[in-house]
């Protein structure tokens, strides 16, 4: 973020399972968006459209503006349809910094058409000086692993957030203070804990006009509460009690776990949309599609490796998210996540693997590479038996005898057409043993 953030010491238990699980939002590499907008600008709506009033909510840090710009609403697959490729990119701790990799990334995605998740830390929107405002369930007050921001800062990630909403994006929370490990981490909280710290995460975004002093910036375009429907905890920690909190609070998803690439279900009432094991070319093992674990797979968790090997690190990532997606695409269809930092990991070569893949496959036929949010969307509209009849894919397997075929409505009692030869419509079959 600024010069105040601190780097965080991701936990041995993060780092243990698959080369580790998450790390936290830093500083990246220097870019500037390509796109045709700036910094903080948002597409307008289409020509002729209605613009809804704002009506402020609070002290106008938020606000209400009628529905998300540029969502379509979605449709159940018709009978023996193909299901299209989901690819979801999300970014753990979203903020603007002076590497300004979410603006570039706002851009990219304009420039394909894509839809992302960012995941914002709300300390992210809490300045320094008013660190006390955060009681962190098992730390003193005003603690953080990751610090807090600056005005400035606070001014560039609003900025960056209300464009992305406008453009279609999701602005779901990677929690405060970013605590990991068994001493006191995010995995020690109970379901009150976790209410405590979803309550604050809403509260530093609900009043960042008021805690900043910038009172003259423009307010997000949307109710926080009402936007927020999902998360990623810290380090993956915690997640059982987690999902109780965000199931009683009405939340729909969760994708703090590890998942293979198979069709999602729902736990604790919470579509799981974990993250997924993916080939890491050249090696014998897999891991979690996620930046992170690329990079301490394969410099330690130092995460600054020979320069001489940068380049070929990112197209290692950047060629096993390709296959990944091939898999699926070829395969069973399985939604593809991959979660992301805005980060400098060895010299930045992430970024470059990460926008890579989104130019390779976010642009071929049937795939639509989008939030979090539009995928469960999708998902709440579908035939429960046809997901059902989904999750007995295997990874990277196709349905026996095509999609047309797997996906054929099953015959109706009392079908004449459905009866098989010499026995009556309607007639019972003899029981096979």
């Amino acid at each position: 973020m600024t010069a105040v953030r601190k780097r965080i010491t991701v936990s041995a238990v993060a780092a243990a399972l698959i080369g580790g699980l998450a790390g936290c939002a830093d500083s990246g590499s220097a870019r500037n968006s390509e796109g045709a907008l700036g910094p903080g600008e948002a597409a307008g709506p289409p020509k002729g459209a209605v613009k809804n009033p704002v009506r402020l909510i609070g002290d106008g840090s938020t606000s209400f503006t009628g529905p998300q710009p540029g969502l379509s609403s979605p449709e159940r697959l018709k009978p023996g349809q193909r299901p299209p490729q989901f690819v979801v990119f999300s970014w753990d701790g979203a903020g603007e910094d002076s590497q300004k990799l979410f603006s570039h990334f706002r851009g990219v995605a304009r420039k394909y058409g894509v839809t992302m998740t960012y995941f914002l830390s709300g300390v992210y929107v809490l300045p320094e000086e008013k660190a006390s405002l955060y009681n962190p369930p098992g730390h003193r007050q005003g603690a953080s692993d990751i610090g807090f921001n600056d005005i400035e800062g606070i001014r560039d990630t609003v900025r960056e957030l209300r464009a992305a909403w406008l453009e279609g994006n999701e602005v779901g929370t990677h929690f405060n203070g970013h605590f990991c490990g068994p001493e006191r981490g995010v995995g020690t909280w109970s379901v009150e804990d976790w209410k405590s710290e979803i309550a604050q995460a809403k509260s530093f975004v609900k009043n960042w006009r008021t805690n900043s002093g910038l009172v003259a910036e423009k307010p997000l375009p949307f109710d926080y509460d009402k936007e927020l429907i999902g998360a990623r905890t810290p380090c993956l920690e915690g997640r059982q009690n987690f999902r109780k909190a965000a199931a009683e609070l009405g939340w729909r998803y969760d994708t703090s776990g590890v998942n293979n690439q198979v069709w999602p279900g729902r736990k604790e009432g919470l579509w799981d949309l974990s993250m997924q094991l993916v080939p890491i070319p050249g090696r014998d093992f897999e891991t979690l599609s996620m930046d992170y674990n690329f990079a301490v797979n394969q410099s330690g968790k130092t995460l600054h490796g020979d320069p001489a090997m940068h380049r070929y690190w990112g197209n290692q990532m950047r060629d096993g998210l390709i296959q990944a997606f091939n898999r699926s695409y070829r395969g069973n269809r399985a939604p593809l996540i991959i979660g992301n930092h805005f980060e400098s990991w060895n010299g930045g070569t992430y970024m470059r693997a990460i926008e890579e893949t989104i130019a390779h496959v976010c642009v071929q036929a049937d795939v639509r590479c989008v939030s979090f949010r539009q995928l469960a969307d999708w998902l709440d509209v579908q035939d429960p038996a046809v997901l059902a009849k989904l999750r007995t894919l295997k990874v990277g397997e196709a349905p026996p005898g095509g999609w047309a075929s797997f996906l054929a409505p099953r015959p109706q009692a009392g079908s004449g057409a459905s009866a098989a030869p010499g026995v009556a419509a309607g007639a019972r079959r003899p029981q096979e043993s």
